[in-house]
């Protein structure tokens, strides 16, 4: 796939997640094999961009090209600024927020929000666009957005239309309203809508959690690629399992434990890393959470409540790291799922 002068590796995109898709995770989906990610959202607001969290969303230091950064706001002139800002420190794409259904961001008139009010929302595209406009060539500006205010106003086509005419290379579609939230089945046949308006990519998002289900999505929507969201918190290796369905047509096992060790445990150091040790240790439960109980329906593992229970009682990067590093060696006698070999080989390639 191609998005402006960058090649993207396949058509399987991981999704900007707040608190989750932080540079050490997006650099870990890369890894197992994702064709490109998005930032965490970054607020616009320029006070809010020497903040520790702000600052660690905007640093992509190493990352996987290309790196791309999601802005949102309610305000052109912000979101202007903010591009600019966002494109001197590195970013190579900018992403402009319109799904987020949060009550936090919409309240400001920013993420889904904008869907109801769509001449501001083509004022900020307008905005973006032209501030992504560098001496020698134009950084693509990319849009995540969602069907609608509510199921009774489908005014994304309309909004896909005018942002294509305003210079966005690529659309992703959130196949739910704003009011849906999270809640209900994810319509793509109003994805197929959207995509039958337009000439740029459109990226299909919402409930994909398979190989199967990534395929199906594509076909019954006519979207060029697929974003992996939620499915991903506690599943990195979903994005190796798509490609290969999409390249072989059969599902694949979950890599073996053994090869999955060595990945997330240095996961976890560079998270320590990256966000210091106190946050650090405080942010990692939840992924260690996910891992684990996603292995679990992976590889039919015993539950690891009890174990979770006492590793959330660890206040260090090192007493976390000994404790993970133990799990492991125990359940890796448990892991017998045929098949998993060949995954372990895929895994190996995609290191490479």
């Amino acid at each position: 796939m191609q998005l402006g002068p960058h090649t993207l590796r396949n058509n399987v995109f991981v999704a900007p997640m707040a608190g989750v898709t932080d540079r050490p995770f997006r650099q870990l989906c890369k890894r197992l094999g994702a064709g490109y990610a998005v930032s965490e959202m970054a607020a616009s607001n320029p006070a809010l961009w020497a903040s520790v969290k702000t600052s660690r969303r905007l640093d992509h230091h190493g990352e996987i090209e290309p790196r791309a950064v999601q802005i949102a706001g309610g305000d052109p002139s912000m979101m202007a600024e903010a591009t600019r800002f966002n494109i001197s420190r590195g970013a190579q794409v900018i992403d402009i927020n319109m799904g987020c259904p949060a009550k936090k961001v919409c309240n400001v008139q920013a993420g889904s929000a904008l869907m109801s009010d769509p001449s501001l929302a083509m004022r900020i595209v307008e905005a973006v666009v032209e501030a992504a406009i560098q001496e020698d060539h134009q950084v693509p500006v990319t849009l995540k957005m969602r069907t609608g205010p509510d199921t009774s106003r489908f005014n994304a086509p309309q909004i896909a239309r005018a942002a294509e005419q305003i210079g966005i290379k690529m659309l992703t579609i959130h196949g739910r309203s704003r009011a849906c939230a999270y809640i209900g089945a994810v319509d793509y046949q109003a994805i197929a809508n959207i995509k039958s308006e337009v000439r740029i990519p459109v990226v299909a998002n919402g409930d994909i959690t398979s190989g199967a289900k990534a395929a199906w999505v594509l076909r019954t929507t006519g979207a060029d690629a697929v974003m992996i969201g939620r499915a991903a918190q506690g599943r990195p290796w979903i994005f190796q399992q798509i490609v290969h369905y999409l390249e072989h047509g059969v599902e694949s096992a979950a890599p073996l434990l053994a090869q999955l060790q060595p990945l997330l445990l240095e996961h976890l150091h560079e998270h320590h890393t990256f966000h210091g040790i106190h946050s650090g240790v405080r942010t990692a439960r939840k992924h260690v959470a996910w891992y684990l109980r996603g292995m679990q329906a992976s590889h039919h593992l015993p539950s690891p409540e009890d174990f979770l229970q006492s590793f959330y009682q660890l206040e260090s990067p090192e007493a976390q790291h000994a404790s993970l590093n133990q799990w492991f060696e125990q359940m890796q006698s448990i892991d017998r799922k045929p098949g998993a070999a060949n995954d372990a080989s895929y895994l190996e390639t995609q290191q490479a």
